[in-house]
């Protein structure tokens, strides 16, 4: 995060307000002097928490960039993603699925890629997979979800897949940051993907109609490249219904 750029954006978007800075300190819930200090791009010691109350407080957006050694980043959660689609794609083909991995789409103008999609011909049953090494935006991540939920059967039929039913699962690496993130969005969650890891796998094992909706928890083992790791439930935060939400090993 470039301190002295988001000074200069602050200052700038708070002149267009025509605000002084007490006035942006008001409706931030801030100092003065904090304000001041950001602004002058002298911010280091103050929380990520606060600037972005100050950022959001005269209409912006924060956003915070995470380097390392170049691409080296990247990579590495490439990685992790792709250690997740194998570790999926060798448990479906083992309960008798056809899976197609990276599936693009070009629509009535909607374009995009589905991580996996799979086919159980005996049961016709399809099964639409979101798969993410950190957990994403939830709220943009379930929106791309039900877009691709949506247009699956048409992408299917183009394969000579006809389904009977269409589930949506999210795949996510079992981290305690994954898990105490998702809690976070626990209501939300909770309505749009309510099944947890046991109950995911089990549908997988014996699809029926409709369609399962859930998260699935994948545990990882990035020193050995491969999945793992003991079982054990959690209770996601929150108001909604309770989850089962077990972590799953693959060996």
């Amino acid at each position: 995060m470039d301190l002295d750029r988001v000074g200069r954006a602050v200052r700038a978007l708070r002149h267009r307000r025509g605000w002084r800075q007490a006035d942006l300190a008001a409706a931030a819930r801030v100092s003065r002097s904090v304000v001041a200090r950001i602004e002058g791009g002298e911010s280091r010691a103050i929380a990520v928490g606060v600037i972005d109350r100050v950022v959001s407080a005269v209409g912006g957006t924060l956003d915070v960039l995470l380097r390392y050694q170049g691409e080296a980043l990247d990579r590495l959660l490439d990685e992790g993603h792709a250690r997740l689609v194998e570790a999926v794609v060798g448990r479906l083909r083992a309960y008798g699925w056809e899976v197609a991995v990276e599936v693009t789409f070009s629509r009535y103008g909607e374009r995009g890629s589905i991580d996996i999609l799979a086919w159980h011909p005996p049961t016709r049953a399809l099964a639409v997979f979101e798969v993410k090494s950190v957990t994403p935006d939830m709220q943009a991540m379930l929106a791309g979800l039900d877009r691709k939920v949506r247009l699956a059967p048409a992408i299917a039929h183009e394969r000579g897949w006809e389904p009977g039913s269409v589930a949506r699962i999210l795949v996510l690496g079992d981290t305690t940051t994954n898990r105490r993130r998702l809690a976070r969005f626990a209501g939300l969650v909770d309505a749009v993907l309510p099944a947890g890891t046991w109950d995911v796998r089990h549908w997988l094992e014996h699809p029926t109609a409709p369609g399962v909706a859930g998260v699935w928890f994948l545990a990882h083992d990035r020193t050995t490249g491969r999945t793992g790791g003991g079982r054990h439930r959690v209770r996601a935060a929150g108001t909604g219904p309770r989850r089962r939400v077990a972590s799953d090993s693959v060996t």
